[in-house]
């Protein structure tokens, strides 16, 4: 386990995998899980672990530039974790890894990630929305309005989290729509190791994505019998960034039909440069079937 008194240390210490020492045809990594009053690895936990599992096969030049993953089944944050690590290909400039995590011999998570040596080449980016609020202009967030057991967890989490319009904890505000923007920032400085930042950047993008789906259907966190747990996650990492500045999260959803929603997102330095792109699909089931309602 980690310190729940120190979440930024809690989180970095989690990214700090230990080689097993043991060699099949596979490398192997363990490592350990933050406290979660949900009683389930959070999942962009083991995404940011299984990220830098394959890292570690790789020279440091050669960084990681997209992945793909499948949650499997939900982690228990009192177990340790296993990485297995394939080294499928090597290339002159970009090399694949497969990973896969597992507890109690069963595999929880399993990614496809590819890696590249930086080099010249066409670029563009999209522009980051206009007239978003900044971080400053925003109310602070506050925890006194969530259930125990939801202050618990947020006073425990590594990142500062503010929302555009506002959250979706406790009701929806304003309009049902498919989007929102998400301000986010560790809650202190971390190394200066462009690796750490790329995990940890991996580790915030599972965070909020799925609202994107509530929001459209005015459905709140706190529901009663809502059920929401993510199926896949795709990641691609365009340039490099710091999480402990300010970034924005922007969001939207497509698509959600037969219990699955679809969310997508964009990651930008607060000065517009875009960091990542982000597509994940859920699984989400409301009590009784059928939106509460959705306004224009």
């Amino acid at each position: 386990m980690t310190d729940a008194n120190d979440p930024v240390a809690s989180l970095l210490a989690v990214l700090d995998l230990r080689d097993a020492g043991a060699r099949t045809t596979e490398d192997i990594f363990t490592g350990v899980s933050q406290p979660m009053p949900s009683g389930r690895v959070y999942g962009g936990q083991v995404l940011a672990q299984s990220i830098v599992a394959a890292s570690r096969t790789l020279p440091p030049e050669r960084t990681v530039h997209s992945m793909h993953g499948y949650f499997l089944r939900p982690g228990d944050p009192d177990a340790g974790i296993t990485f297995s690590v394939d080294r499928i290909h090597d290339g002159r400039s970009f090399s694949t890894r497969r990973t896969q995590a597992f507890q109690a011999g069963v595999p929880i998570f399993s990614m496809i990630a590819s890696f590249q040596d930086e080099g010249p080449g066409l670029e563009h980016a999209e522009p980051m929305p206009d007239g978003i609020p900044l971080p400053e202009d925003l109310p602070p967030f506050d925890e006194e309005r969530l259930h125990p057991v939801s202050r618990k967890l947020f006073s425990e989490r590594p990142v500062d989290v503010l929302h555009v319009p506002s959250p979706v904890y406790t009701s929806v505000e304003g309009p049902h729509v498919p989007r929102q923007a998400v301000w986010m920032r560790t809650r202190r400085e971390l190394p200066d190791d462009p690796a750490v930042h790329r995990a940890a950047l991996a580790y915030l993008s599972d965070l909020t994505i799925q609202e994107t789906i509530l929001r459209r259907h005015g459905v709140p966190w706190s529901t009663p019998g809502l059920r929401v747990a993510s199926l896949d996650h795709a990641m691609w990492w365009h340039r490099p960034g710091r999480v402990d500045d300010w970034l924005l999260y922007v969001q939207e959803s497509p698509n959600a039909r037969g219990g699955r929603g679809l969310s997508t997102g964009r990651i930008y330095t607060r000065d517009g440069v875009l960091l990542a792109s982000v597509a994940q699909e859920i699984m989400v089931r409301v009590p009784g079937g059928e939106s509460p309602g959705v306004r224009p």
